[in-house]
């Protein structure tokens, strides 16, 4: 596998750890701007929304453009992004400062996923596009414990800081190790949009988007549940965010693994079906003993990630002339998922138990378990890539 596409990964990881270090410095900033914990956690919906949102617009903007340039220039905007959460003095400029990592994040992952897939030989795309989701799983292993030791001793602005300078060494690295290249031919986002129309290609958005609603229903507000259900101190939190990342680098592999060699539509449906399991057992853990929690800890880990991979390879060969098209669209799909179960699980917070939030996201992973039953035993008729190309 060609190893430049390492250097798309180490750019994931950074903007991985943007969009989900507000999960362990939550309490951080909520103290510190005065607001409640769920108002803060707004900071991860306004997130979500403006990565769903941007990925298809930025891609369709900037179609005539060089990629590697594109990417460069787009990196720039996320570093000054990072500049402007870390000296923001009330909640509006962390929030504008949100939206703009959120725009350029959302488009650098779509680059990196699908530069990376056009990097190696077919045979090995469900591997590259895992690699790309290792770099997002990775920062949850360093990114996101590193960040709440250096939230709770620097205080939150800090993580910000270095977040922007771990941007600029991947825009040298990027610079000097990556080659010009072409962007794909230009397709309008009017015809981009016509792919919605195949209803096995929407069922293949929606299971994006409901799993990660389901997930994020807990994730968004894993600090506070471990504080609560476990009384966890603040250097358990680091350890179980630890372990957390862990398992999920290995589940990005381990899906990136299992598309190639057991297909895509097997791994899905087995990935899904575990996490529905998963997500139903962690209300009952909290009361066994810690290493069986950690255990199921683990496996939830490992199979939110292990998803991606097996998913964007689903649509790679589903659709394999307008896959950046359908790989953008997922995106937002899954980053609208991401909005709904924050959202959902602050409403969740107020109004029950934090307890209670792996249930109501299993009823968000059950809808996107049902949505993938449809889309792989359909028939796709995206195969004839000029339905879709021409208008």
């Amino acid at each position: 596998m060609n190893p430049k596409i390492y250097i798309l990964a180490v750019s994931c990881f950074v903007i991985g750890t943007v969009e989900l270090i507000i999960g362990g410095i939550l309490d951080i900033i909520s103290k510190d701007l005065g607001i409640s914990v769920s108002t803060a956690g707004n900071l991860i919906t306004i997130y979500s929304v403006f990565f769903a949102l941007s990925a298809p617009i930025l891609l369709n903007a900037t179609a005539k453009f060089e990629r590697k340039k594109t990417y460069l220039w787009t990196l720039f905007a996320f570093f000054l992004s990072n500049i402007l959460s870390a000296f923001s003095v009330n909640y509006g400029m962390l929030f504008t400062g949100r939206i703009v990592a959120a725009m350029s994040g959302s488009f650098l992952v779509v680059l990196s996923t699908t530069m990376a897939s056009r990097m190696v030989a077919p045979e090995f795309k469900g591997r590259a596009i895992g690699t790309i989701f290792m770099g997002i799983s990775a920062s949850l292993v360093l990114g996101i414990p590193i960040g709440i030791l250096v939230g709770n001793a620097y205080g939150w602005r800090a993580v910000f800081i270095l977040i922007a300078l771990l941007t600029a060494v991947i825009m040298i690295g990027v610079q000097v190790m990556l080659e010009k290249a072409a962007p794909p031919p230009v397709i309008t986002l009017r015809v981009q949009l016509r792919s919605l129309k195949e209803a096995k290609i929407v069922a293949t958005q929606l299971s994006s988007g409901f799993l990660l609603a389901g997930h994020l229903t807990l994730y968004a507000y894993l600090t506070p549940f471990l504080r609560t259900a476990l009384h966890l101190n603040t250097a358990m939190v680091t350890a179980m965010y630890l372990v957390f990342g862990l398992a999920a680098v290995a589940g990005g592999g381990i899906g990136g693994f299992s598309s190639d060699k057991w297909g895509s539509k097997k791994s899905i449906l087995t990935i899904i079906t575990l996490f529905f399991v998963m997500m139903l057992l962690i209300p009952f853990s909290v009361e066994w003993p810690i290493y069986l929690f950690t255990a199921v800890i683990i496996l939830w880990s490992a199979l939110s990630w292990a998803i991606s991979p097996a998913q964007n390879n689903f649509i790679i060969q589903m659709a394999p002339h307008n896959s950046d098209i359908l790989l953008s669209l997922n995106t937002t799909a899954s980053h609208l998922g991401i909005a709904l179960g924050s959202f959902i699980g602050g409403i969740v917070i107020e109004h029950t138990s934090i307890i209670y939030n792996a249930w109501v996201g299993a009823i968000f992973v059950l809808i996107a378990l049902l949505c993938s039953i449809f889309s792989v035993t359909r028939h796709s008729e995206s195969q004839n890539a000029e339905k879709y190309i021409h208008p």
